[in-house]
């Protein structure tokens, strides 16, 4: 697919864009969007990025703050579920 993008040469400047690399940039924007809100998963920005490895997947995620960690709050969430299984059978 592609997508035509019309800004005025002023805009374009002072966002310092560069015509070589805007399609990429462009590209990591909505990646890193879309895996924000969970319509994609980490598998699927590796493969639409052509990133190499996963490691380099979540370095990107991280830096574009689209990355979010596992939490010790999501561990104590985690652990809770799992009692509940276990107290339920």
């Amino acid at each position: 697919m592609q997508i035509t993008i019309e800004l005025p040469d002023d805009i374009a400047n002072q966002l310092q864009l560069k015509p070589a690399n805007i399609s990429r940039q462009i590209l990591e924007l909505i990646v890193a969007d879309n895996y924000r809100q969970g319509y994609i998963g980490a598998a699927q920005a590796r493969q639409m990025l052509n990133f190499s490895s996963r490691w380099e997947t979540y370095e990107f995620l991280k830096r574009e703050k689209a990355y979010l960690p596992y939490t010790e709050d999501d561990l104590e969430q985690d652990s809770q579920r799992i009692r509940n299984v276990i107290t339920q059978e």
